[in-house]
């Protein structure tokens, strides 16, 4: 798979850099941003992937987040790629933000007209990594997996439905519980069909109580003043809780007043999250 460089930027010795290629799993062009660390220049680096929240591009985290400069101190690629499929004349893919363009809920579409072009889950996945691997200094052994809001959500399911494939796992305000609340309903309904049962598959409440053992370390750093947790889309206390029953350790922060849903609260405690990855990737 071919890669277009779109555009390359020096930041702290290392370099942020956004791709395009054509998606095999997804059926149209897409774009990701990646920063190589300094180290990146002379050895193979672990590699973070970090998912985007609702009507988010490749572009927010990588000019909003302040992430670069942890990253190089630790050695650390980082990837980031776009939320959904853009561009694929769907009927309907444009109506709302919270569905569609910009919204893929990082789930296999099973459902007509999206299940041709909405495999978010199997592109980060699969098609993603192998891409990244294939083109970059990465030490493919070493993958860890981070995000916010609905790319939260998506980080937490790609680590308990693949024990061992990431060495950590780390959100901000991810969406705990979507089979519960009205953004979770509307897209795996969307996306899925009207059978639930089908939904627990990308739920990380229920599927962190089948999960094979405790061997997963969870950072959630969630805003007190979070709008969408007192709005309960978020439900990070039954994810807790069903964490808590099989012994699966979580830390969660519920930072203190003011802190929101933004990019201002990300940049805040991003260094920790980094950290965190550096410490289970060897860094």
């Amino acid at each position: 798979m071919a890669l277009k460089q779109v555009s390359s930027n020096k930041c702290f010795e290392g370099f942020q850099k956004v791709f395009e290629h054509d998606s095999a799993e997804l059926k149209c062009k897409m774009k990701f941003g990646i920063y190589l660390p300094p180290k990146a220049e002379t050895r193979r680096c672990p590699v973070l992937y970090w998912l985007s929240g609702l009507t988010c591009t490749e572009q927010n985290f990588i000019t909003k987040a302040g992430f670069q400069q942890a990253a190089a101190e630790h050695g650390l690629i980082v990837v980031a790629p776009d939320t959904s499929p853009r561009g694929c004349n769907i009927e309907g893919e444009e109506e709302s933000w919270d569905f569609g363009t910009g919204a893929g809920f990082y789930v296999d579409a099973t459902e007509d007209p999206w299940k041709t072009n909405y495999r978010m889950y199997s592109y980060v996945k699969d098609e993603l990594p192998k891409l990244i691997n294939a083109n970059f200094p990465t030490d493919p052994e070493r993958m860890s997996v981070f995000g916010h809001s609905m790319g939260g959500h998506g980080a937490l399911i790609l680590a308990l439905k693949n024990p061992g494939k990431y060495k950590s796992v780390s959100a901000f305000a991810p969406i705990c519980n979507p089979i519960q609340c009205q953004w979770g309903k509307k897209a795996l309904g969307g996306y899925l069909g009207s059978d639930t049962s089908k939904w627990e598959a990308y739920d990380a409440t229920q599927l962190v109580k089948s999960y094979p053992d405790s061997h997963l370390d969870i950072l959630i750093d969630q805003g007190k003043d979070d709008q969408f947790l007192s709005a309960g889309q978020l439900l990070p206390d039954n994810f807790i809780a069903a964490c808590t029953e099989r012994k699966i350790p979580v830390i969660f922060r519920l930072q203190q007043a003011g802190y929101d849903h933004s990019y201002f609260f990300i940049a805040t405690f991003i260094n920790d999250h980094i950290k965190h990855h550096a410490k289970y990737l060897n860094a």
